[in-house]
């Protein structure tokens, strides 16, 4: 495999706090459904999907 440079990994924008995020090698199984850039933002997501609250970034 070829070694590439961090920046030339893909990135995304976290669903939840709007901050990119890089891809990282936990994620090689199943990046096209990672929608968040750590557990804190999933919990933080799910927490207001229960409640009502709007998702989306804080301001």
């Amino acid at each position: 495999m070829k070694m590439r440079r961090k920046g030339d990994l893909p990135t995304r924008v976290c669903a939840h706090c709007g901050l990119p995020f890089t891809w990282r090698k936990k994620w090689r199984a199943n990046w096209d459904e990672v929608r968040y850039c750590s557990e804190r933002c999933r919990g933080e997501a799910q927490r207001a999907r229960r409640t009502g609250d709007a998702p989306g970034p804080s301001a």
